[in-house]
């Protein structure tokens, strides 16, 4: 009798175990993340990305991580696989080694490949020894760490030929004969900033990013888990007329390329580009303007300047996300337009926003003075004070890299350009208006993103530093 009662038990427990399987099967089946938001229309000529975007998922392909967001590697990616008879990039930063490899595949193919860096980030992280790395500053001895994540790929500490020949971007362009300058190419020390980020393929679909080409601005920190990269943007704009102006300024970079003359133009060797609009469709335009202007030029008439134009068209509401806001004068403007009822909304990366040079601090009422005890020339903080100021909440690693603004729903700010004095009289620099609202619903939604759960006002440990300062400061 007790046989039965043993084979009962285990016919019990077998279906039990079935079960439990089936569940923990169907758990891992529905376990794959699913976008928390409906994907938005997209205009057919102007394509908007969001490296943080809630609407849609992917896997990482150097971490192999699922997560939120537009894979903005690949998106460049599929775009260079498009390209017939030429690709121009011009980038600060190259280290994507499937950017690199895409380029490889085209050139091999025929297409004339051209690339522009900046030139602290010309040379191939694998070529360091050592002793080199060792002089880094500790920025960039992240990044060296960084690349060394990326590229040894069975994590046993040593970099071998192949793994270098895979990971590192700038050895694939190499080996690929690929023709690559940075901002010596004039014959100088280099412009203060090549920080352009945008690519032309077949002179006319036009890439602008505010997303240097790294792992770091793109998926995510190897050192820090939790990181997703520093929130970017992208847009992909199809126009053989802005093709034009950006290959203009690109030939401008370009001159004669490797082993030609030095007449290549850099920083203030370019003569001033007036902002120039392009239009798409009815309803649909695109202005780009090129920086650095000269000081000696009025600021009206400078990249900043646009931006100033583009904020004074606000009459209901204007949100800004930015890495650095530096400028007094688009403060200034911004006052201007809230005293006139515009609904004023910013964020700014926390590692700038309290600085003494942030106009992030004369949106909130308050001046802070710089180790000289000095306050910034010009500074005028808002007798207005708002409280619609802040920072974003993000993972640890992570940067606030946008440099964008909503205007009244329709008018989108972007591009390469932070509203600093340096980007504008300074750097190489890009920086689009588009007037178009269903790409502006984009970026309304991702500044909604950040904006729910940030940080906002003026923090106690400001607070008490700026009395401090009037210890320090009499």
């Amino acid at each position: 009798m007790r046989l039965p009662a043993l084979w009962l038990r285990f016919c019990l427990l077998f279906v039990l175990g079935l079960l439990l399987f089936l569940s923990l099967n169907q758990w891992r089946q529905g376990s794959a993340l699913q976008p928390s938001l409906e994907p938005l229309p997209q205009d057919p000529l102007i394509q908007v990305y969001f490296n943080h975007s809630q609407a849609a998922t992917y896997t990482e392909p150097y971490r192999q991580r699922e997560r939120f967001g537009d894979d903005l590697e690949q998106v460049i990616v599929e775009a260079i696989a498009t390209a017939q008879s030429s690709i121009d990039v011009a980038s600060q930063e190259f280290r994507l080694p499937r950017i690199a490899q895409a380029l490889q595949e085209k050139q091999q193919a025929g297409v004339r490949v051209r690339v522009i860096v900046e030139n602290e980030y010309s040379r191939p992280w694998s070529s360091y020894t050592p002793e080199e790395v060792g002089q880094l500053d500790e920025r960039q001895q992240g990044k060296y760490l960084e690349f060394l994540q990326l590229a040894d790929q069975n994590q046993d500490g040593q970099l071998t030929p192949a793994e270098i020949s895979q990971r590192d971007a700038l050895v694939i362009l190499k080996q690929s004969q690929i023709s690559v300058i940075d901002d010596t190419a004039d014959g100088s020390k280099g412009s203060d900033l090549m920080h352009h980020k945008f690519l032309v393929i077949d002179r006319r679909v036009v890439i602008v990013t505010s997303a240097n080409l790294t792992t770091s601005d793109v998926h995510g920190d190897f050192l820090s888990p939790e990181s997703r990269g520093n929130a970017n943007n992208l847009v992909k704009i199809d126009s053989p007329e802005l093709a034009q102006l950006y290959t203009r300024e690109f030939e401008l970079m370009w001159g004669d390329g490797p082993g030609g003359a030095l007449d290549s133009h850099f920083g203030l060797q370019k003569s001033p580009r007036p902002a120039q609009t392009v239009t798409l469709a009815p309803g649909s335009t695109v202005t780009v303007q090129f920086s650095p202007t000269s000081t000696s030029l009025p600021w009206q008439q400078s990249t900043n300047g646009l931006v100033g134009r583009a904020l004074n068209v606000a009459t209901r509401t204007v949100d800004v996300a930015l890495f650095v806001f530096s400028d007094q004068n688009l403060s200034n403007v911004l006052q201007t337009r809230h005293q006139q009822g515009v609904q004023v909304r910013a964020l700014i990366d926390s590692g700038f926003i309290y600085r003494d040079y942030s106009e992030a601090l004369d949106m909130m009422g308050v001046a802070m003075k710089n180790r000289r005890c000095r306050y910034e020339e010009g500074n005028q903080p808002w007798s207005g004070a708002i409280a619609t100021v802040g920072t974003p909440n993000l993972a640890e690693g992570d940067l606030l890299h946008h440099k964008f603004s909503v205007v009244d729903k329709h008018l989108i700010i972007t591009g390469s350009q932070n509203w600093s004095a340096a980007a504008n009289h300074s750097n190489d620099e890009n920086l689009l208006v588009i007037d178009n609202p269903t790409v502006a619903a984009h970026f309304h939604r991702e500044f909604e993103r950040l904006y729910e759960g940030a940080s906002l006002g003026l923090p106690t440990f400001v607070q008490q530093k700026i009395r401090e300062e009037q210890t320090r400061c009499p």
